[in-house]
């Protein structure tokens, strides 16, 4: 890829800012409710200082080790695991993430929680939901039951959903995936209150997740430029 600019950083930041504004504004919502994850998968490590410096204060990466070598280029800011957590790197992950968005009950998890605990922390989690049935998750029937299986693990607390729908060819396809999220979030909030957040939406299709309800936009091609390859799952 292409390494952008701090001047290019600094208008696609202000861009996707507008963007998050206008579609807050949509939909009635204040745009101070939408937490800016910026992708660093493929972005070596002096553009996340670049981008730290142009403003970007959360950043989210897909692998442990990436997540090891970049996170001291922004040490203050919030750092997000959104990649798939696997027991050999969920100690790593407890010691270096800030929030997990890519959690669902077994030994990943329970590892990732026993290191948090051990650390003395509590390490905010989001359910991964397989709307997609990729595999990665956990269906949408079984999230109830995943939601209290995590509340019930010490060093994690569960406070919202995560999932990455099928590859839209307009952003409009993703909004049905969103909004059943966004229904599923709200009902279970009525069973453990911590479930607030909303994981959703990438670069293709965040305006159609915040308009859905979106807490949480996981973006990376809009701001560091195009990836090689396919952009999803991880944007």
């Amino acid at each position: 890829m292409t390494h952008r600019s701090r001047e290019e950083l600094e208008a696609g930041l202000a861009e996707v800012r507008e963007r998050i504004a206008r579609a807050a504004d949509r939909s009635g919502r204040d745009p101070r409710d939408v937490t800016l994850v910026a992708v660093t998968k493929t972005v070596p490590g002096e553009v996340v200082g670049a981008a730290y410096d142009a403003g970007m204060r959360d950043f989210g990466e897909n692998y442990a080790k990436e997540l090891a070598a970049k996170r001291d280029a922004a040490p203050s800011a919030r750092w997000h695991y959104i990649g798939a957590l696997q027991s050999h790197t969920a100690n790593r992950v407890a010691d270096l993430a800030d929030v997990v968005h890519s959690a669902s009950p077994g030994r990943a998890l329970e590892r990732l929680a026993r290191r948090a605990g051990t650390n003395g922390r509590v390490i905010p989690v989001l359910i991964q939901v397989d709307e997609a049935e990729r595999g990665q998750g956990v269906r949408p029937g079984e999230a109830a039951a995943a939601v209290d299986a995590v509340a019930r693990l010490e060093g994690v607390e569960p406070v919202g959903l995560m999932s990455i729908p099928p590859p839209p060819e307009e952003p409009e396809d993703s909004r049905p995936f969103f909004a059943r999220l966004r229904d599923l979030r709200d009902d279970l909030r009525k069973r453990v209150e911590s479930v607030r957040e909303l994981s959703m939406g990438m670069s293709l299709d965040y305006e159609i997740a915040i308009e859905e309800g979106a807490t949480m936009v996981r973006v990376g091609t809009a701001l560091f430029g195009p990836r090689p390859g396919p952009e999803r799952p991880s944007d």
